[in-house]
């Protein structure tokens, strides 16, 4: 991780929110015999008597599963839109280009949950990711007791205490502020993720220069 503190958001509650906001997360860990393993699922944050708790579900057997119950240890990741930033649009061209990005990483414990908590879990989810909508024909309450049954077999819920927060948001703070509109207006041309991306320096760029007046643009 870019651990420099110009990539730094100091506000907590934005942190957590770029994390519900992108549940979609990258969970990896290491085996007993310590090779590496990883998964991609979505996850629910929420805060619990002040600390912090990511649920979810996996499949039951499956590498990760007998990984993670070997060795709980576990690093979550979660990442937002990125892009490619071009030193050309620097004032100072003559240097490396980058990459422009967001990213959180939580590590914890995790641990797997009884049935009981399998319910929770998938009641949680379901419940969350329709937007509250209990009507909806996919919230778990709502399924039919003959297709959540075998469903509920195959899959295994957990619960990861998160133990440390970690992030980088590296969005040019470290460029001069000639740069830094040069650069969201390059990558609001391109669309999709640079678009993205040049929203959110936008939304930033008062704070950044606000904060950082004495960065320079090398």
């Amino acid at each position: 991780m870019y651990d420099l503190p110009y990539y730094k958001e100091e506000d907590k509650e934005i942190i957590l929110r770029f994390i519900h906001e992108h549940p979609f997360a990258f969970v990896s860990g290491c085996d007993e015999e310590q090779k590496p393993v990883a998964t991609q699922l979505p996850v629910f944050i929420e805060e619990r008597n002040g600390v912090h708790y990511l649920t979810g579900h996996i499949m039951r057997n499956m590498d990760h599963h007998k990984a993670f119950g070997k060795n709980p240890n576990v690093l979550v990741v979660f990442t937002g839109p990125h892009t490619y930033v071009s030193a050309t649009w620097y004032s100072n061209p003559v240097q490396a280009s980058t990459w422009n990005y967001m990213s959180v990483h939580a590590k914890g414990k995790i641990k797997f949950l009884e049935e009981d908590g399998v319910i929770n879990v998938l009641k949680k989810l379901t419940l969350h990711f329709e937007n509250n909508n209990s009507s909806s024909s996919t919230v778990f309450d709502n399924l039919p007791d003959a297709y959540k049954q075998p469903l509920m077999k195959a899959i295994v819920a957990f619960e990861i205490e998160v133990e440390s927060i970690r992030h980088v948001f590296k969005l040019s703070q470290d460029r001069d502020e000639m740069s830094y509109h040069n650069i969201i207006q390059k990558l609001t041309e391109q669309g999709g993720d640079a678009k993205k991306i040049a929203d959110i320096m936008k939304q930033r760029a008062e704070k950044v220069f606000g904060k950082n007046k004495n960065l320079s643009g090398s």
